[in-house]
């Protein structure tokens, strides 16, 4: 898999992701333990990179990029992407497109680097809660 950030994609994002970070792509739907989010609205329609201290060994899918990011995504969410998946600014936000057209047009940039994981009633609660907010 490969992804290619636009130049004004790399410009955006160089004081928000350290070059050699482990990054992940994945969704923001509440189906990971990265999202809060829940509701069958944000299903394949919220996309997140993830700022990791250390590999996430669910995530085991290379994604091949420019950026010098050490980036992956979890097998489950590559039907997701097609061929020419990028990184773009688009109206002063991330874009994540591919060929198929735009599939997140605010795309998020989240550091985990010292960020404690919730306990999944702690995540259910709050995707009970943003649920609401968001469908």
């Amino acid at each position: 898999m490969k992804i290619n950030f636009k130049d004004e994609a790399l410009k955006y994002l160089e004081d928000k992701i350290p070059t050699g970070s482990t990054v992940i792509l994945t969704t923001d739907d509440g189906s990971n333990k990265y999202s809060s989010l829940g509701g069958s609205c944000a299903i394949g329609d919220k996309f997140q990179l993830v700022i990791l201290k250390d590999a996430d060994p669910k995530y085991t899918v290379p994604i091949e990029n420019n950026a010098g990011y050490n980036m992956t995504t979890e097998e489950q969410y590559t039907d997701f992407f097609t061929d020419g998946l990028n990184i773009s600014l688009w109206h002063n936000a991330l874009a994540l497109k591919d060929n198929s057209g735009i599939l997140d047009g605010a795309l998020s940039v989240v550091d985990w680097r010292n960020v404690k994981p919730e306990t999944a009633e702690q995540r259910h609660n709050k995707m009970v809660k943003l649920g609401d907010q968001i469908c």
